[in-house]
């Protein structure tokens, strides 16, 4: 992966934070495609499926070759709002990437990643069925997502990993003390979703606005009365940084993300043209030196009040906030 480069992050397009414009997703995709932006990142779970299908529509008629498709896999749901845990026996690896082949209209996917370490099935035969695909031509690299520093090596040693998805912000670096060096001693490439923070520290949110129904935000830790007022004043101390170089707290947020290495490609989860406008000259924003003292001092590393998810969301992850 090379630097300077942006990924569009898709499952806020189906209804993870509340209800979204159809038409406006869409042409969403398609303003990041015409603007360079080539990798795409979704999951089979997103939307029930839902989301496989609006790309599957938004890309119908592109050079498969101009862009790469990222899919997460694993994760079981229900008919409502409840998760059901992981399964990623290579059976059912097999049976949810046709699934995502058919939804997506693709003969192949470029990136197929677990979405979270199911604790009942070791990584070699999770990733042992991946690597059966890559060598069917159903998929052309592995990726991980979530996963600590020891789940990387025993993966890596079964094939080699493309790129670690995990939550990576100004608010969320527990990333930096073990697995981003292990990434970069093996040669992998890091996809940082949540650089906004899920919208807390993209500078649009306010003290008292409150998260719609069906958004997840609505139990967000981060977002809860007794923490959003404190953590909204990181972002107006960020803001003061942002003014003084000219550009938004978004557009900062992403910056820094990008410069902590040229094996970080940020993923923004815009679901309008204009918030991937905002997104995008993040990526020509140059940050000094100076500039990297001035964030950290206003938002120091582990200064956000909350956990990144729910309580019952955080023990599936390999590293915590």
């Amino acid at each position: 992966m090379q630097s300077r480069t942006l990924g569009l992050g898709a499952m806020g397009m189906s209804g993870a934070y509340g209800v979204a414009d159809r038409a406006e997703s869409i042409a969403t995709v398609h303003a990041a495609l015409e603007a360079g932006v080539t990798l795409i990142d979704t999951g089979d779970f997103y939307g029930m499926g839902d989301n496989e299908l609006l790309l599957a529509q938004a890309l119908r008629g592109r050079d498969r070759g101009s862009y790469q498709l990222s899919v997460k896999f694993g994760m079981l749901r229900g008919p409502g709002p409840q998760f059901g845990g992981q399964d990623c026996r290579p059976e059912a690896v097999k049976n949810f990437l046709g699934y995502s082949l058919t939804r997506l209209g693709t003969d192949y996917i470029d990136v197929y990643r677990p979405a979270r370490l199911d604790p009942a099935v070791p990584i070699e035969e999770t990733v042992g069925a991946i690597k059966e695909m890559i060598d069917a031509g159903y998929v052309r690299h592995l990726g991980l997502s979530e996963v600590d520093a020891a789940t990387i090596r025993r993966a890596h040693a079964v094939h080699p990993v493309t790129d670690l998805q995990i939550e990576y912000s100004l608010i969320s670096r527990a990333v930096e003390a073990d697995v981003l060096p292990t990434l970069r001693e093996l040669g992998i490439g890091l996809t940082a979703y949540g650089v906004l923070g899920r919208g807390l520290i993209s500078g649009h949110w306010s003290t008292g606005r409150t998260a719609g129904p069906g958004d997840s935000r609505s139990v967000s830790p981060r977002f809860s009365s007794e923490n959003v007022e404190h953590n909204l004043a990181l972002v107006e101390a960020l803001r003061r940084v942002a003014e003084a170089k000219g550009c938004t707290v978004a557009q900062l947020a992403i910056a820094w993300v990008a410069a902590q290495g040229k094996d970080i490609v940020p993923l923004v989860g815009a679901r309008t043209r204009e918030r991937l406008a905002e997104a995008l000259p993040a990526m020509e924003l140059d940050l000094t030196e100076d500039d990297l003292v001035e964030i950290e001092k206003a938002v120091p590393a582990g200064a956000a009040r909350g956990d990144r998810y729910p309580a019952m969301f955080m023990s599936g992850l390999g590293v915590g906030n």
